[in-house]
């Protein structure tokens, strides 16, 4: 597989993270069940008249997988670098789950440079906010970034 194909399969991963996150914070859907559904029903599948990105499938789970066995950790982590007080529960849940993903890959993906997890993660805010949020992401993920990156 090329770098770009790669690229672009785990840009659509990373989407497909933060939309799955989201699901299971609205709806409580088990973690298998989830992960499930997405593997049979929207990764590279047409919905609606959508097509949906070819993903990086190992990857989706990794980052959905990973941030659910590491949550306390990951969310402690995101509180430590929000504004004084500022709650998780404040943040809109969307950007909520897109800080959770990329916190995930900056604490436990290594082969993942710093500059990749970030640009990629305020990308996806850019398709969901304004450049305001998007900044908003790159602050946060930066903070996070210095903390667990030496």
């Amino acid at each position: 597989m090329s770098k770009s194909s790669r690229s672009s399969t785990r840009s659509a991963a990373r989407l497909a993270a933060v939309q799955a996150l989201y699901q299971r914070q609205m709806e409580g859907t088990q973690l298998h069940r989830l992960l499930d559904e997405f593997h049979q029903h929207r990764l590279g599948k047409e919905i609606e008249d959508d097509q949906y990105a070819e993903a990086d499938v190992p990857f989706f789970d990794d980052v959905v997988s990973g941030y659910a066995a590491r949550e306390e950790e990951i969310d402690a982590l995101l509180v430590s670098k929000l504004a004084e007080g500022w709650t998780l529960a404040r943040l809109d849940k969307t950007m909520l789950q897109i800080l959770r993903c990329g916190a995930y890959e900056l604490v436990a993906r290594a082969d993942i440079s710093t500059g990749t997890a970030i640009s990629e993660y305020v990308d996806v805010a850019k398709a969901f906010f304004d450049d305001r949020e998007a900044k908003f992401v790159n602050g946060v993920l930066d903070a996070v970034a210095k903390e667990v990156r030496s």
